[in-house]
């Protein structure tokens, strides 16, 4: 009976004691499901910077922001910059006007006269190139919102679908919304939406000019002998007493004098003679 009994509780032992070891085995696995959750906010932002919409500039594009910046604030300062500035990338990234910051300032009748061919001073340089590289690495005029237009501050119009949003650099800016309060353009894509990709050493402004002719014209080397002309047959070469060398290096045309007539000629003693 009591071996029976000690067997029972060796038995009871031994379950007790796996039951331990797998409740220490489970405890364990909440902080694995810690450190995962620790690694999420990182893929989160991982997945966010890859979902933004990128648009390409060349430092042709960033003239052109810098020069619509510069002329439609009327030279003011860093906040009228910013504001004509955030103007620029609304259009650009509403998908209603032209695909980069170039055509979106040369557009006909939108901007300024003469703002891709006037002068900027140097004494604004500094401060324009800042608001510009501003504008490109995603900061934005607070007050601007999703305006898309603006005019030069103190003119009143009577269309009722100017919501006007701020006043910056001595212009009113303004957004068209409808009765229904609606933007009548496509809305621009927030900053953070938006990634700007420099290309070095490219223009997207399409060309002047076409080439006439290629870069490269083959030139014909000179034969011994001949003297070749572009373009034409070479000319064979004139039946003279004396062979004149020839140069490889250099054609140089060579005068060759008319012999003179003999003086034992028949017709030439009769002149004389009657002469």
């Amino acid at each position: 009976m009591r071996a029976h009994t000690s067997l029972g509780k060796s038995l009871a032992g031994i379950l007790l004691a796996g039951v331990a070891a797998v409740g220490c085995t489970t405890a364990q696995q909440p902080a694995s499901k810690v450190v995962s959750e620790a690694t999420k906010p990182r893929n989160a932002a991982h997945a966010a910077q890859s979902t933004k919409v990128t648009f390409n500039y060349t430092a042709k594009d960033r003239d052109c922001l810098k020069r619509a910046m510069y002329f439609e604030s009327e030279h003011s300062d860093r906040d009228g910059y910013m504001a004509v500035g955030t103007v620029v990338m609304n259009r650009l990234t509403s998908g209603a006007y032209p695909d980069s910051i170039c055509g979106v300032v040369a557009q006909q009748r939108q901007f300024a006269p003469g703002v891709m061919t006037r002068e900027v001073e140097p004494v604004a340089e500094i401060e324009l190139a800042d608001a510009a590289d501003a504008i490109l690495r995603g900061e934005r005029h607070p007050g601007v919102k999703d305006a898309m237009f603006f005019h030069t501050d103190g003119l009143s119009f009577p269309y009722r679908n100017m919501h006007y949003v701020t006043i910056a650099g001595g212009n009113a800016f303004y957004e068209k919304r409808g009765r229904d309060g609606e933007l009548q353009t496509p809305a621009p894509l927030p900053a953070y939406e938006v990634a700007m990709n420099y290309l070095p050493g490219r223009s997207r402004m399409p060309a002047q000019f076409e080439a006439l002719v290629p870069t490269t014209v083959p030139v014909p080397i000179p034969m011994p002998g001949t003297v070749a002309t572009l373009g034409t047959e070479p000319a064979p070469p004139a039946p003279t007493e004396a062979v004149v060398p020839v140069s490889t290096d250099a054609v140089i045309p060579v005068a060759i004098p008319t012999p003179r007539p003999d003086l034992d000629n028949a017709v030439l003693r009769g002149s004389l003679a009657h002469g």
